[in-house]
């Protein structure tokens, strides 16, 4: 279906595409306030005439893995919105956190000349060729959560700042510091999984803020954003840095959730006016349950519901439409007390910016994901 419409046009949507808005992080590039309507606009146009005529639009889609809550999440998103009920034949693929993995499957995709190729990509880098390939084969090619550095070979990216989340995690810390009088900050970092554009954002975004600000960070390991790596890492600074750290910052909540594990076996108390202010990203529900109950001091959310933006650009481009090169999620920042309302920061974007603080209520972590 795609090479009948839009094959011929590929070349020159990327070109206009590429001054489609990118702008700063605290809103969408498209607009997020039509999530409803980019639903509407997926399921209305003409994709129940293509299911019930077996005229499917097919997409590939190279996922990561499934290391964590967040990253099921996504997944579950994606498949809903590439539904055979909507129009889609679904190639999946769950790479299982191997690069080389990720960019054979998208070599196979080719192959199976599908007409759209959906990927989360492992690492930032080494994607020039296979992107190359995928242009002269005129494929288009969207891109989710992780960004691709070496190439701007692709349609549209839709995802996270994830260096403005880095720099929230740091003012809200500099500001929570100072509103409960601690004034020495020593610091232990679970990194995401190396190389990958979130845990380069988060690491970068919140170094800047510790730099200004004279903050000791005493070590910053690779927990790979799973549990299983948050509790590994963990246990080995318990043992490292006993009494000479009252800071840990997990990249993900579920290396947050391994780092509570081990900090309780060796007798660490974590979390409100405890020994270790706990810091998180991603907003599980799970996440904002433990923000809720004290344990984690602030978590902020990356927002993984990516699929039905991925399927309203397939079918902006279906139309001949031209689509926005970036589209940034709107991602609140949640916290376990309320001390403090909002934080003022410098974005990425350079932009000054003024974002709320959320306490978390029952409410708040029962409709996350």
């Amino acid at each position: 279906m795609k090479k009948r419409i839009v094959a011929g046009m590929l070349v020159s949507l990327m070109a206009a595409s590429m001054v489609a808005c990118g702008g700063a992080s605290d809103t969408a590039s498209t607009d997020t306030s039509s999530d409803t309507a980019a639903a509407e606009t997926t399921e209305d146009a003409g994709s129940d005439d293509a299911a019930a005529s077996g005229d499917l639009i097919t997409v590939g889609f190279a996922q990561v893995g499934h290391e964590s809550d967040w990253r099921t999440a996504s997944t579950n998103s994606v498949q809903a919105a590439f539904s055979e009920e909507n129009g889609y034949d679904l190639q999946f693929v769950d790479c299982d956190n191997d690069s080389a993995t990720q960019i054979e499957a998208v070599r196979q995709f080719i192959q199976d000349d599908v007409d759209y190729i959906v990927i989360d990509p492992i690492v930032s880098t080494g994607w020039d060729t296979v992107l190359t390939e995928c242009e002269d084969a005129g494929i288009p090619v969207i891109v989710i959560d992780r960004t691709i550095d070496d190439s701007d070979k692709y349609v549209s990216w839709v995802g996270s700042e994830f260096m403005n989340e880095g720099l929230a995690a740091g003012t809200w810390l500099k500001d929570y510091a100072e509103a409960k009088g601690i004034s020495d900050l020593n610091i232990l970092v679970i990194e995401g999984s190396n190389g990958s554009s979130a845990q380069i954002g988060r690491t970068d975004g919140f170094k800047k803020i510790a730099d200004a600000e004279g903050w000791t960070i005493l070590d910053s390991q690779d927990g790979d954003f799973t549990q299983d790596g948050g509790q590994q890492v963990m246990e080995s600074y318990c043992k490292s840095y006993e009494g000479k750290f009252n800071v840990v910052v997990c990249q993900n909540d579920n290396e947050a959730f391994g780092a509570m594990d081990a900090m309780k076996a060796a007798g660490v108390s974590y979390g409100v006016d405890k020994d270790v202010i706990l810091i998180s990203f991603d907003a599980c529900k799970a996440g904002l349950e433990y923000v809720e109950s004290g344990d984690i001091n602030a978590d902020f959310m990356c927002y993984p519901l990516q699929g039905e933006y991925c399927a309203d650009i397939v079918q902006q481009l279906e139309s001949g439409a031209t689509v926005a090169k970036q589209t940034f999620m709107t991602e609140p920042w949640y916290v376990a007390e309320d001390i403090l309302s909002s934080i003022t920061y410098t974005n990425n974007a350079g932009e000054e910016v003024t974002e709320d603080l959320v306490v978390v209520t029952d409410a708040a972590s029962q409709a996350s994901y």
